[in-house]
């Protein structure tokens, strides 16, 4: 690839889809690892996956055996286990579900951790228990590549993004049950109770998820849930009257009511002349609309995006 498609590279779902749904899978099942080990934090914080250089990578995971991690190598294709004791290693290849669910298990209890996991995907319409779901699922390593190289640009201006913000502010992370790399911005009021009603996840998830009002964006790259293109999205919960009817930018932006979100395709990103910008310019108007419109306290949530080595001023 060049060196703006290996930066922003092309990605669809005819050509990379099925091994997007495979990955979706699979990573559900290194994701309730933590979920199954770690205290409950603030918006499931904990559970989620982090972007490295290589792949996806839970936080260090703590039990009575030790620390560990779990990470996704989309570069060597394998799903590692690191601890201070060494390394184990399992091969991403076509496989079925049920294979991989064995394969992890086993990996675990040789590494020395003896770890019950809640046995089904979550927010899928298809919630067949990963022992039971045999069916050989597609992977390409060129496909995956090309989802880490999309999902590092995206996290790459996502980070950007977030250093404007002096307000209460998730990190950039990944979640495996909806398949998106996300980071939400918070006014710092406690919101409605949510509605629930998400495919398979219990509806204390998502109320305790949702507990304060948001202005969240993220990145699908496409996933097991639906097929679709992938698209960067934006959304406000609670949801301000008048934000679908808000000017959001580029033009390519929409709102799309189904999803009650705004919309813009990952290849209007590719394709702009300069993507980066464009990407930043719908994170910026979309979070301005959900602010503004829901009268955000925005002078003391905001600040100028951050500069290398430069701290922000403070003081008099």
């Amino acid at each position: 690839m060049t060196g703006s498609e290996s930066s922003w590279p092309p990605l669809s779902a005819a050509q990379d889809g099925a091994t997007i749904a495979t990955l979706h899978r699979f990573s559900q099942i290194v994701g309730k690892v933590p979920t199954a080990l770690l205290p409950w934090r603030n918006h499931g914080w904990h559970l989620t996956l982090h972007l490295t250089p290589r792949g996806l990578r839970t936080e260090p995971i703590h039990d009575a055996s030790g620390t560990f991690e779990l990470a996704l190598d989309l570069i060597d294709h394998r799903l590692e286990l690191v601890q201070s004791s060494g390394r184990h290693e399992i091969p991403l290849r076509a496989m079925s579900v049920a294979d991989f669910h064995a394969k992890v298990m086993e990996m675990l209890a040789q590494a020395g951790h003896s770890i019950r996991i809640h046995g089904a995907p979550n927010e899928l319409p298809d919630a067949t228990p990963f022992d039971r779901d045999s069916e050989i699922r597609p992977y390409e390593p060129a496909s995956a590549g090309r989802l880490h190289a999309a999902l590092l640009s995206a996290d790459r201006v996502f980070r950007l993004f977030r250093s404007g913000f002096l307000g209460k502010v998730s990190p950039v992370h990944f979640f495996w049950g909806s398949f998106d790399l996300a980071v939400t911005r918070f006014s710092g009021r406690p919101a409605p109770l949510h509605p629930g009603g998400i495919p398979h996840l219990p509806d204390a998830v998502t109320r305790e998820a949702y507990s304060h009002e948001v202005s969240s964006a993220g990145f699908w790259p496409g996933g097991a849930g639906a097929p679709g293109e992938p698209f960067f999205y934006s959304y406000a919960y609670p949801a301000p009257a008048g934000f679908a009817e808000a000017e959001v930018a580029p033009d390519q932006a929409r709102f799309e009511p189904e999803l009650g979100e705004f919309v813009l395709d990952y290849a209007a990103v590719r394709s702009a002349a300069d993507p980066d910008a464009a990407l930043l310019d719908f994170l910026r108007s979309s979070y301005a609309a959900a602010a503004d419109i829901g009268e955000w306290d925005r002078d003391a949530l905001e600040c100028p995006m951050g500069q290398p080595s430069l701290p922000r001023e403070v003081g008099p």
